[in-house]
């Protein structure tokens, strides 16, 4: 190997750029739905997955303005009931340990978004925390899907097995297509809570898009026309 050729500090990017982890977690927990599909230990590896996620997480938000100690709480919380219904089969503490998964992942947008607005000056690190945020958004709405389906059987209506629950990647897509206002989603929400609960995240994709994203563009717009102007 060439010793010119300068290697890739990562703990220096991990330091600077740790909105970079997070989104490329959570991109790469997509591809993971995909190759597990099926497979006999597939929901254990996503399960696991899931846990490191949660402590990116709280990674993320240690190096944001938010209050430290409620991530954890909340992770700590989480992880315990994840345990806790695995080990007794309790669907019900999953239930509980689902809606706290949302708030973390809530949780942990709201820190990036404060973050990003702490300042009038776009660096690369919030150019990855934009993206993290949108995924820590449509997984929290994802998982409030899962709670709203847990507490509410048929809340949702798909063509392809009708009057069956949906999968997390289901909902996820859904979770996807409304935040992004894409409409490409082919579920549909049928009863009061669940039809609620896509509005806001409608609301919460809109707003995010208007009120920070187009932040962070005229910020970036300006910074290049003052370069020009010198």
């Amino acid at each position: 190997m060439n010793q010119d050729t300068p290697s890739i500090n990562w703990s220096n990017i991990a330091r600077h750029h740790p909105s970079a982890f997070l989104l490329a977690a959570q991109l790469l927990s997509l591809i993971l739905y995909v190759m597990l599909e099926g497979v006999p230990s597939g929901p254990f590896i996503l399960s696991v997955f899931g846990t490191l996620v949660l402590l990116l997480v709280v990674w993320v938000v240690i190096h944001s303005p938010a209050i430290n100690w409620l991530a954890w709480i909340i992770a700590g919380m989480t992880i315990l009931l994840l345990i806790f219904s695995w080990l007794l089969a309790n669907p019900k503490l999953l239930i509980w340990a689902t809606m706290l998964e949302a708030m973390l992942y809530f949780y942990g947008a709201g820190s990036l978004i404060t973050y990003m607005m702490g300042d009038e000056h776009v660096t690369t690190d919030d150019l990855f925390a934009a993206g993290a945020t949108f995924t820590l958004i449509a997984w929290g709405f994802a998982y409030l899907y899962l709670v709203c389906q847990a507490w509410s059987p048929n809340a949702f209506s798909y063509a392809i097995h009708p009057g069956e629950p949906l999968s997390f990647i289901e909902l996820l897509f859904l979770s996807f297509a409304n935040l992004s206002a894409t409409g490409l989603s082919d579920i549909v929400p049928v009863k009061s809570a669940s039809r609620v609960l896509v509005m806001l995240e409608q609301f919460a994709g809109i707003a995010y898009i208007a009120v920070v994203v187009s932040r962070l563009i005229g910020l970036t717009i300006n910074r290049l026309q003052d370069k020009t102007a010198l």
